[in-house]
């Protein structure tokens, strides 16, 4: 859909996707394309950079550490632990929605906290196996961890 505003014309983006893939076919430069076609090189080039992010795919990045490469930041289903195979009892992760929190069912966050209370286990690494932040699981630790409840006694009469 174009639209006329003061003598300038504004294009929708099948006109900028026509332009771009016959631009791809030309033996021309961006500038030389725009100029022979009499479109806004600004224009065109940003919907060249548009168009560029959308064909290629999304890369994992990874994490650096000095005892070399870990696993890659994004936290599929099948997330592996640190030795290498799958634990059959670690609770499935569900993906992040874009711009989205996971998130994980009260017996995930119990069987996630089972595993911290197991002797010679640490908080932080637990939590970093199952791709969440240190600082969530100790969230639901106070959360899920049962009231206790003291007795006390009032008397009267000064305190000792």
């Amino acid at each position: 859909m174009a639209g006329t505003i003061e003598g300038w014309t504004r294009h929708d983006e099948a006109f900028w996707r026509a332009h771009h893939e016959a631009w791809k076919r030309s033996d021309l430069n961006q500038r030389e394309y725009c100029e022979w076609q009499h479109i806004p090189l600004k224009a065109f080039g940003n919907w060249r950079a548009q168009f560029k992010l959308e064909l290629q795919p999304l890369q994992h990045k990874l994490l650096h550490r000095r005892g070399g490469l870990s696993h890659t930041v994004s936290h599929r289903p099948g997330h592996m632990t640190r030795g290498g195979s799958k634990s059959a009892q670690s609770p499935i992760i569900p993906p992040a929605p874009k711009g989205r929190r996971r998130n994980f069912s009260e017996a995930d966050k119990r069987s996630i906290l089972g595993e911290v209370s197991k002797p010679g286990a640490s908080l932080s690494g637990v939590a970093r196996r199952y791709g969440v932040a240190a600082r969530v699981v100790f969230r639901w630790k106070q959360e899920l961890a049962p009231a206790t409840f003291l007795s006390v006694e009032i008397a009267d009469g000064p305190a000792p």
